[in-house]
């Protein structure tokens, strides 16, 4: 797949010639909700990334000064509630499938969050693997406030690891707002800058990613995926033989060159 080749139908997609995407919810009349399509599509993107060598970093963010108000009140709540249990569980397993895609693909993403960050729209931030927010983001994983359990796609497993079990049970048992200041001290947030200041602040963190050992980058985040459940002994044996993997790169080679050159290595990612 050539990721800079892809036309999105429900979202904004470019891909620069650094490798960075940037996917953009653009429904900002609403505040970028999700739709039954837009998660699918999503999903299959984040899917077929696992194959695109053009992309190295994605950034996850939304148009209109929101991030994402969830999934749509009319196009997806309204019909949800006249489904049966198996047309529900269709969707429940792909809205969840979007979490997988997006923890499966081997590229780092970074949401750039600013606004309303809510229901999906809070999962798909507590799925990226680096998150940068303005003051005025306000995060809540709304579920328990439409009825619905706090367990949504992943998030009882995901979030808590995170933020830690208490705080993460107070947000998904009350569906209360996350402020921006809690979330950076909580570690939800990697950091905090101004509005304006957004989209920049992501871009220079995606290129350095961009610009480093890409290949590493993703047994990084697959080692950072798989270890959640072994034992201290087999998470030691897993990074051991992850780290002889990436030991046979050409960019270990090129790292050692251009140390002993005295000069920056040039990472081609594999």
């Amino acid at each position: 797949m050539k990721a800079r080749d892809y036309k999105a139908e429900h979202f904004l997609w470019s891909v620069d010639d650094e490798g960075v995407a940037v996917l953009t919810l653009n429904r900002p009349e609403r505040k970028n909700p999700l739709t039954f399509e837009s998660y699918a599509e999503m999903r299959d993107l984040f899917r077929a990334l696992v194959h695109a060598g053009d992309c190295r970093v994605v950034i996850v963010t939304g148009a209109g000064g929101n991030f994402s108000s969830g999934g749509d009140v009319h196009e997806i709540i309204g019909p949800l509630t006249e489904m049966a249990m198996p047309a529900l569980l269709d969707f429940t397993r792909m809205t969840g499938d979007l979490v997988k895609a997006m923890r499966g693909c081997p590229q780092p993403i970074i949401a750039a969050l600013d606004g309303v960050c809510v229901g999906a729209g809070a999962i798909m931030a507590m799925a990226s693997d680096l998150r940068i927010a303005t003051p005025r983001t306000k995060t809540a994983f709304l579920f328990t406030r439409v009825g619905l359990a706090g367990c949504d796609m992943g998030a009882c497993a995901i979030l808590p690891r995170q933020i830690g079990q208490g705080r993460a049970s107070e947000l998904l048992f009350t569906g209360r707002v996350m402020t921006a200041d809690e979330g950076e001290r909580w570690g939800f947030h990697n950091r905090l800058v101004e509005p304006d200041a957004l989209m920049d602040a992501a871009r220079d963190l995606a290129l350095a990613l961009a610009k480093g050992p890409t290949f590493a980058h993703g047994i990084t985040k697959n080692q950072l995926n798989v270890e959640w459940d072994m034992s201290l002994d087999a998470a030691i044996e897993s990074e051991a033989q992850a780290q002889a993997i990436c030991m046979q790169t050409n960019d270990f080679r090129r790292a050692y060159e251009a140390f002993a050159a005295k000069r920056e290595p040039v990472f081609e990612g594999n």
